[in-house]
């Protein structure tokens, strides 16, 4: 195991802000993970597992301990019960994989195409998009437990998997490295093709599409928003949607929708949770003032998707920090909602 030392992180994330790890390393295999751990509880080093860096604001002031970001790697594949599983790496490229699953005909994630990031971070918020979440094809997760030391599998039961959400960032956060993740997917399955977007960009289209088509489409969809990593595109400089859509009661969203007809306006929404509804995070900002392509200062809006909070060159956490409590403050001022940030906040 290598271990380096006063490492810039800004490069290692999406947004492109961040100070210096006090130590860093990259371990490959979960020996070198304990050794890792081992290496940070010997000197007394707060320990940060940093995945893809696609879902992080990481504090100007860096981290004062080590940061170990996993780089297990390899994809596996084999067939039980009409299925095709998949055993991942954490260190591998999302995409990659996602792209894999497709040559290979198996349906499951093609719609979760072009997100940036790491396989090992995807359990970790239930990452989902265009109406898949990753929850409804994980057999099992792979991890170290710094509870004992031991590496153990926890099935999907265990994961606790709800809307953005598992034990590793609710009940048990920062208990599990996360080191493989075993999919099961459909092969010769059908796309999922739910999702307004997806929908829009296959009307008329005769037959059923395939599930390359749809990875293609979803690619397109996302490369419009801003939402695929494209060298030199300002607006891809950013963690992604910055806000989590708001599940709300019947008094509340009753209330959302009174204070929305005073102003002349709909509040687009869908069932979701049983009796709640989730309404639009991205249509409570742009109706707070933030339209897209705001501007303030260093930071700002996507110009493409209005939940994306951008560096639009030179920015420091603080900035996008300042613009996300600005945002927060005038959604819950004006619709009496409080807006939750998808990203993870390191050492803040």
């Amino acid at each position: 195991m290598m271990v380096l030392e006063n490492v810039s992180l800004a490069p290692l994330t999406t947004l492109r802000v961040g100070g210096r790890a006090r130590y860093f390393t990259e371990p490959k295999s979960a020996a070198e993970v304990a050794e890792a751990v081992n290496f940070a509880r010997s000197r007394d080093l707060p320990l940060f597992v940093l995945g893809g860096g696609s879902n992080v604001v990481l504090s100007d002031s860096g981290w004062p301990g080590l940061v170990l970001k996993p780089a297990t790697s390899g994809i596996d594949e084999r067939m039980e019960n009409g299925k095709t599983f998949f055993e991942v790496g954490a260190g591998e490229e999302w995409d990659k994989f996602v792209a894999r699953a497709v040559a290979r005909n198996c349906a499951g994630v093609e719609c979760l195409s072009g997100i940036p990031g790491s396989v090992g971070g995807t359990p970790v918020q239930n990452v989902g998009a265009y109406g898949q979440e990753v929850s409804e094809t994980i057999e099992s997760v792979l991890v170290f437990d710094l509870k004992d030391g031991q590496v153990r599998e926890l099935c999907a039961e265990a994961c606790g998997f709800q809307y953005r959400t598992s034990i590793f960032n609710t009940s048990e956060p920062g208990r599990f490295i996360i080191l493989r993740v075993t999919y099961g997917l459909t092969p010769g399955g059908k796309p999922r093709i739910e999702y307004a977007d997806l929908k829009k960009h296959f009307a008329g289209f005769q037959q059923t599409p395939s599930l390359t088509s749809t990875r293609e489409a979803v690619r397109r969809i996302r490369a419009a928003k801003a939402m695929l990593i494209t060298p030199g595109d300002e607006d891809c400089r950013s963690a992604g949607s910055f806000f989590k859509n708001p599940v709300l009661g019947s008094d509340q969203y009753d209330e959302l929708t009174r204070r929305a007809a005073a102003k002349g306006l709909q509040v687009p929404s869908y069932p979701a949770l049983d009796a709640q509804r989730k309404v639009s995070a991205a249509w409570l900002v742009e109706h707070s003032g933030f339209s897209k392509g705001y501007s303030s200062g260093r930071v700002g809006i996507s110009r493409k998707h209005a939940l994306a909070i951008v560096n639009r060159g030179d920015a420091t956490a603080a900035d996008i920090l300042a613009l996300k409590d600005h945002i927060q403050e005038r959604v819950e001022e004006l619709w009496g909602i409080q807006l939750e940030p998808e990203p993870v906040f390191v050492g803040f």
